[in-house]
């Protein structure tokens, strides 16, 4: 695994350079909701990972946020967003990530998070821990969720459907010590591993928006289950993420 660990590494670098190279350039931006909008650099990200991986592993499957999925039926699939925060991109607001996830048979393991506007590069392999340019990670150790710093997003359809995250935000809100929302869900679940937040939670995330996050949170010593307290997977409607001291607290105020 270590050959393909430098691989994902060096391909998160070299598609986050590019988001960096065009974050003042006058992108083209196109909208595939009321909110829900997407980047010419989107695009352009994509379209770099994904040539480098079908030149270097072109029996592998592929399963990105602006493309039709690739060889579904393969062992090895990778799992990418290209650009973790768009409308922050779209902006200049400096909050965005690559994330790429490599999943084996149905289960992830590797994950690597790189925002490129302050070099943060964040890597987890199954059993082999979390990192921060190569520092171990682990989760906090706050064990009060009245101390908690926690992190949340709203869908995109908030405009339109009820299932929209405000009733669980203000229920929280006088719980947590504070609630941040940063408008990147990979980057969210990195913060949460390196102990920079305390909690996470999210409805309707994809895939790709927390492969490589649930991963890093799990290596770095954390916890991750649906809102009920129950088993989560990629395509659980909703995500609850911690350091494991404070996860019944969240759950019990969802409840």
């Amino acid at each position: 695994m270590t050959e393909i660990a430098d691989f994902a590494q060096s391909l998160a670098r070299k598609a986050g350079k590019l988001l960096v190279e065009k974050l003042t350039c006058h992108n083209q931006i196109f909208y595939k909701g009321t909110i829900d909008l997407v980047t010419e650099v989107d695009k352009m990200s994509e379209e770099l990972i994904l040539a480098e991986i079908s030149r270097r592993y072109p029996e592998h499957g592929i399963l990105s946020e602006e493309s039709a999925a690739k060889n579904k039926q393969a062992a090895m699939r990778w799992i990418i967003d290209p650009l973790d925060g768009t409308t922050n991109y779209a902006h200049g607001f400096p909050f965005f990530c690559v994330s790429i996830a490599l999943e084996k048979e149905g289960n992830i393991v590797m994950g690597v998070i790189y925002d490129p506007t302050r070099d943060d590069l964040f890597f987890a392999s199954r059993d082999g821990g979390a990192y921060h340019n190569g520092k171990k990670l682990h989760v906090s150790s706050v064990n009060d969720l009245s101390r908690s710093l926690l992190a949340t997003g709203f869908p995109y359809d908030i405009r339109v459907s009820p299932d929209n995250n405000l009733n669980f935000f203000h229920a929280m809100a006088t719980k947590a010590q504070a609630i941040r929302r940063a408008g990147a869900a990979a980057l969210d679940l990195a913060y949460l591993a390196a102990g920079r937040f305390d909690g996470f939670w999210e409805l309707k995330l994809k895939p790709w928006d927390t492969a490589a996050g649930t991963l890093l949170v799990t290596e770095a010593g954390g916890v991750i289950s649906d809102l009920s307290g129950r088993k989560w997977d990629l395509y659980s409607p909703g995500l609850v993420a911690s350091n494991g001291l404070i996860h019944e607290q969240i759950i019990k105020v969802f409840k």
